[in-house]
Order: C-alpha cells, then sequence, then structure tokens
C-alpha cells in the first residue's frame, strides 16, 4: 500500500495539531482533505498544510475516495454519529475521546466499524506516553507485584470562559483519559464500583448553569485494588498530569519532571497538553497509520474506550444520587 491518504474532521486547536503531525511527521501518511462547518478556518489550513480539498459537511469527505482514513477532532458530543459515518462508507476511523456519551453510541461506533472491517483507533494518548508505557510494561511483567492503590491526576492550566463546556465534561472529557489510564495500569481487572463527588471550585458563580471543574473519584477493582482518579480545571502553574501504581513489589510513578537542587526544588511545567504530550500524540498517529498499512488490530481500540466510558457514566450517576454506584455494563460489548 502507498500513502495512506487522511481525511481530517475538525480545524480548531486538535484539529489543527493532528494535521499538522500527518502532514509533517507521519511518515507514510498525507494530509488529502479537511472538513469543518466554516469554509474559513478549514481552507486556511488546508493551504498551510497542502490538503488539496475541504468540506463543510464530513459526510461529503467520507464519500471522497481519495480518503482512505480519518481523523475526527470535532466538538466530543458529535463522536459517535462521526465514526458511524465514516465507517459505513469504509474509511478507517482515529477519533479523539469521549468515542461516545452514552454505550448505547459506543455500541453503535463499535458495531459499525467492525461491519465495515476497518480500524477504530480512540485518541486516550496517555498509552503512547513512554514513561506510562514502561509502567504498563513493568506491571504486565510482573515488577511492580500485585496493583493495590493506584492514583491519576489531570489539572488543566486555565479554565477560561466556561460558558461553552458542556455538563458532565470533566468526566467525560478530562477524567476519561485517566479512567483509561487506570485501566492500563491494572491490566486484567475490571473496575466494579465508583463513588464520585464535584464541585465548581474554580468558578462557583458556573454551577447553576452545570458547571462542575473539580472532581475527585474512588474507584474499586475486582482484584482487590483502589483506585483515585481527580481532576481540576485551573492549575496556575501549567498542565500536570500525575500517576502512581503501588503494587506488593514496589511503585511505579509518572509526573512532570521535578528538580532537587542545591538552590531548591523546580519543575518544568508545560501549558498545553499537545505540549506535554507531544511526542505521545504523534505516537498515536504514527500507530493509526500502521495499523492501516499492516491490517493489525489497534493497540488501543473502541473496546477500550467503551470501558472507560462505563466509569465515567458510573461517575456521573454517583454525583447524582451522592452514593457509591455498581459500573453496569462494562463487560458486555457488541
Amino acid at each position: 500500500m502507498g500513502e495512506i491518504r487522511i481525511g481530517l474532521v475538525g480545524a480548531g486547536r486538535m484539529g489543527s495539531f493532528h494535521g499538522k503531525s500527518i502532514a509533517h511527521k507521519i511518515h507514510g501518511a498525507k494530509l488529502t482533505a479537511i472538513a469543518a462547518p466554516r469554509t474559513g478556518p478549514a481552507e486556511r489550513l488546508a493551504s498551510e498544510l497542502g490538503a488539496s480539498k475541504t468540506y463543510t459537511d464530513p459526510r461529503e469527505m467520507f464519500q471522497d475516495p481519495s480518503v482512505d482514513a480519518v481523523i475526527i477532532a470535532t466538538p466530543a458530543r458529535s463522536y459517535a454519529e462521526l465514526i458511524i459515518a465514516a465507517a459505513n462508507e469504509g474509511k478507517a476511523v482515529f477519533c479523539e475521546k469521549p468515542m461516545a456519551i452514552t454505550l448505547e453510541e459506543a455500541d453503535k461506533a463499535i458495531l459499525a466499524a467492525q461491519k465495515a472491517n476497518v480500524p477504530l483507533q480512540i485518541g486516550f494518548n496517555r498509552r503512547f506516553a513512554a514513561g506510562f508505557r514502561a509502567a504498563h510494561n513493568d506491571i504486565v511483567e510482573g515488577r511492580i507485584g500485585t496493583p493495590q492503590l493506584l492514583r491519576s491526576l489531570t489539572r488543566d492550566p486555565g479554565l477560561g470562559d466556561p460558558t461553552p463546556i458542556p455538563e458532565w465534561a470533566i468526566f467525560l472529557e478530562t477524567l476519561i483519559h485517566d479512567f483509561d489510564a487506570l485501566l492500563y495500569l491494572n491490566p486484567g481487572a475490571e473496575p466494579t464500583e465508583v463513588y464520585a463527588v464535584a464541585d465548581a471550585l474554580v468558578r462557583p458563580d458556573f454551577k447553576d448553569n452545570g458547571l462542575l471543574d473539580t472532581a475527585v473519584v474512588n474507584i474499586r477493582f475486582d482484584n482487590g485494588a483502589i483506585a483515585t482518579a481527580e481532576a481540576n480545571f485551573q492549575a496556575v502553574y501549567g498542565y500536570d498530569v500525575r500517576s502512581e501504581v503501588f503494587g506488593s513489589a514496589g511503585s511505579a510513578q509518572q509526573t512532570n519532571m521535578i528538580r532537587y537542587i542545591a538552590e531548591g526544588i523546580s519543575s518544568d511545567t508545560c501549558r498545553q497538553d499537545t505540549e506535554l504530550f507531544h511526542d505521545a500524540y504523534v505516537a498515536e498517529l504514527t500507530s493509526f497509520v500502521e495499523c492501516i498499512r499492516t491490517g493489525n488490530i489497534p493497540y488501543l481500540t473502541g473496546r477500550d474506550a467503551r470501558r472507560a466510558l462505563s466509569i465515567a457514566l458510573a461517575c456521573i450517576e454517583s454525583v447524582k444520587t451522592n452514593t457509591p454506584v455498581k459500573i453496569k455494563d462494562n463487560a458486555q460489548l457488541v
């Protein structure tokens, strides 16, 4: 197979980043087309990156025979329907997280990719970060022993205007990364129960509008491990992502660089996810293109993403009821 011809859905911050990666950093891939609801951003990005076609309707791009695969990086609440539409046209699909906002939508998207026999990969980039991959391998090989305590946190660098943030985004769009990381770092185990608390501590004036900007989640697994995930939408010092697995034979940690020197403690901080996880973002797209070329199953599939979604949905129910919630349907897949 020659170059994999990629169509990009979305010309915003993340879409532009993925487009630049395809155009400049992914061997064997070519950015062919860009779809965005407004022509201006799509045309500017296409001109910058050498894409020959632009569309305002992504479904028209999905029907283009000169496009082999698509990257979906639009607002999250439209992902499932776009996955289904692309798969129905025989396109391989890379989609940002979350792949859906209900388990029913997730199942329909997974089934569409299965019926079309096309790869479906979801953008949980931490699995492609070197530190996370090394910790996972250590756990699989028994160097950490049996996982007992796990922790994952995400603190975004600045909230900005909270008006466009959809309800429950802290679980469905932020902590869902942490849920996937915890699943990755506790391989073979299934989550069974969550208890979540959340509030608007950064912008309490927006709580009545449905904003939750701070959350802590406890998760129990069927291997006995207990995990904590937390998130906050405003860390004034930068983008902060950390995780730890404590096991019967040791621990593994992934964190930003911290220096302990004679002058004191200092740390490099990043201001964007695309800065902290730059190499991981490129690696996940490289892996996606290689799956198309070889026919291999993606390293991170729709089924993996569905498991993280089941935790997020249980968290929402837990906040609503202020009680622990059993995770429903986490093993039932189409």
